[in-house]
């Protein structure tokens, strides 16, 4: 089984990035970021197997140490070749240092096939339509109404959490940074 540790935002933050997937949505040009029912949120590392208790032990301990950090959302990206949305965060030494830590706290865990997920080779980015499986006009009109209607957006990350890379996406832990 595939798994990811992902950076939740805010619910402020959270309500605002979803509007997108929705927006897309009501406009009848995709759904799949819906079906998928997972949480706006930023991917710091993929894994082809853990141990969930160990996981879910070593989260608990992290998330004690780790402060919400300043989220801003201030550009958009696309993956072309999987027509893929995203919102991409501004980055700061926090996130970067956030994602390190994680992955060493996790490092007995098997991150091969995953290296864009690997310190040095990370494009943070909180998706926001996943359109593979739509048809190129339909991905062209969802990237033009995303354009038009984007706005910066500011909040902060606020938890961390343990998730099955499942079709629909199984949030299997979550806890809130509560560092000072």
């Amino acid at each position: 089984m595939q798994y990811a540790i992902e950076l939740f935002f805010n619910e402020e933050m959270e309500k605002e990035l979803f509007h997108y997937a929705q927006r897309i949505a009501e406009e009848k040009l995709s759904t799949k970021y819906l079906e998928w029912k997972t949480r706006p949120h930023i991917t710091l590392a993929c894994f082809n197997d853990v141990d969930e208790k160990t996981c879910i032990e070593r989260l608990t301990l992290f998330a004690q140490k780790q402060k919400k950090l300043p989220a801003y959302i201030g550009s958009l990206g696309m993956f072309t070749d999987t027509k893929t949305i995203f919102a991409s965060p501004i980055m700061t030494s926090s996130m970067y240092q956030i994602q390190r830590e994680i992955h060493d706290y996790l490092s007995d865990f098997d991150t091969r096939g995953w290296e864009w997920y690997l310190p040095d080779r990370w494009v943070p980015h909180c998706g926001i339509a996943l359109m593979k499986e739509d048809d190129e006009e339909a991905y062209y009109k969802a990237c033009d109404l995303v354009l038009r209607e984007f706005e910066k957006i500011n909040g902060k990350f606020a938890a961390i959490g343990l998730v099955k890379v499942s079709f629909p996406v199984e949030e299997i832990f979550t806890v809130e940074l509560k560092g000072e």
